[in-house]
């Protein structure tokens, strides 16, 4: 019988932090199975510390940060949990810097209610609909088309869709997704991404020229998907009230508004 739950947690950093993570997952849910993306390259980690149910991606990945190397780290993650018997029903996508606030009982219940394949942030991006910054920033991100001027250093930047039709992967039939890169999804969905990755060869490239692919790739493919539910909801709290590019390290003045979440995830934590 498969397991319920697993979780893909991609880390660079902190081997102690990961140890708690991954230890206080394997006390909520029996120690589930876990693919974990570990870039040795930026921190050493001694993998004979974990228990049997943790594998790690070999040959690791050099990630980094807004790039699509954290796309193909988390595939590979994906790929490798789908890939061993008994891969769960459900995966949680987390960060090392990631801790579970809520209890497995429900947690589980949640992602299995609603008839949803995955529950993930995802936001519509077209021309036509940029109604929230996030939008009109994640159009600029992902549809715009920079032209380098023959004989010149400067750059043209074509916005509209006729003028970028051309050059990116998106169309009224295809349409560009972004969000959140934290998301869960079951076994239809990690398929979904996996043979995505092997068959959309075009839209990997394109990804790969864009800054933080990883929070509109993950989207694109799944909302795109006609076979698929998704949840509009990544049960992740996040606290981005400092403003600048990453959200602010919770401690214990935060704790009353975590008790009073009904989100699974909180992040982001440092140990020191």
């Amino acid at each position: 019988m498969n397991p319920k739950i697993g979780f893909v947690v991609l880390t660079h950093a902190k081997p102690h932090q990961i140890e708690r993570l991954i230890g206080r997952l394997n006390v909520m849910f029996n120690h589930p199975p876990i693919a974990c993306h570990h870039d040795f390259s930026q921190c050493a980690l001694s993998t004979d510390r974990f228990s049997k149910n943790v594998s790690f991606v070999r040959p690791h990945l050099q990630t980094k940060w807004g790039t699509f190397s954290l796309v193909q780290a988390f595939v590979r993650a994906i790929e490798q949990l789908y890939a061993a018997p008994g891969s769960p029903d459900w995966f949680v996508l987390l960060s090392g810097s990631d801790y579970p606030i809520k209890p497995a009982a429900q947690i589980l219940k949640d992602l299995q209610a609603g008839g949803y394949d995955a529950h993930i942030e995802f936001a519509l991006v077209r021309a036509d609909s940029l109604k929230t910054d996030w939008q009109k920033e994640s159009y600029n991100r992902y549809c715009r088309k920079w032209i380098r001027v023959p004989l010149t250093k400067k750059q043209l930047v074509l916005q509209h869709p006729l003028l970028t039709r051309p050059f990116v992967p998106f169309s009224k039939k295809f349409n560009c997704y972004s969000g959140s890169n934290w998301f869960s999804t079951n076994r239809r969905g990690a398929h979904v991404i996996i043979e995505s990755y092997k068959s959309k060869v075009k839209l990997a490239n394109y990804y790969k020229k864009v800054i933080f692919p990883e929070e509109s790739y993950f989207q694109t493919v799944l909302a795109n998907a006609p076979a698929l539910a998704l949840n509009n909801n990544n049960w992740r709290y996040i606290d981005w009230s400092l403003g600048g590019a990453n959200p602010k390290v919770l401690g214990l003045e935060d704790l009353p508004k975590l008790l009073a979440s009904s989100t699974h995830f909180a992040r982001k934590f440092d140990l020191d």
